[in-house]
């Protein structure tokens, strides 16, 4: 359904550090920095990707009030295994501990993340 998603930072090192950590928990490999023509951190995938970026408009990054970025977790091992390296790379869990939940769709496993600009992000296993 997406081509790509944008999230901005204002400290890319950071914002490296931790994308690195929770999508390698997930099994993504490490993010590309590019210096141009738009400074940041790019994560690719066969099916989309992922930029962490300073704004183009050069004023300070801001997370989305009620915004969410959802990854894939192939098990509910990799939702703690997200959670844990996000943690362990500057980022701060959120809401209820990494696990399962109760949903409208049934049990799902689920870990909620801020990242060092405050954007939200989780991990999500849904049991075939």
């Amino acid at each position: 359904m997406f081509t790509h998603v944008t999230l901005g930072a204002n400290d890319l090192e950071a914002s490296h550090k931790f994308y690195d950590a929770v999508l390698g928990a997930l099994g993504h490999q490490p993010g590309t920095l590019s210096e141009a023509p738009m400074p940041g951190v790019w994560y690719m995938t066969p099916r989309g990707m992922l930029g962490v970026v300073k704004p183009r408009d050069g004023q300070a990054a801001c997370h989305a009030n009620g915004g969410t970025i959802g990854f894939f977790a192939s098990s509910p091992e990799a939702v703690v295994a997200f959670a844990e390296a996000g943690v362990a790379a500057g980022g701060t869990a959120i809401e209820d501990p990494a696990g399962p939940r109760n949903s409208p769709f049934g049990v799902v496993h689920l870990a909620y993340l801020r990242d060092p600009a405050g954007n939200k992000i989780c991990a999500v296993h849904r049991p075939g």
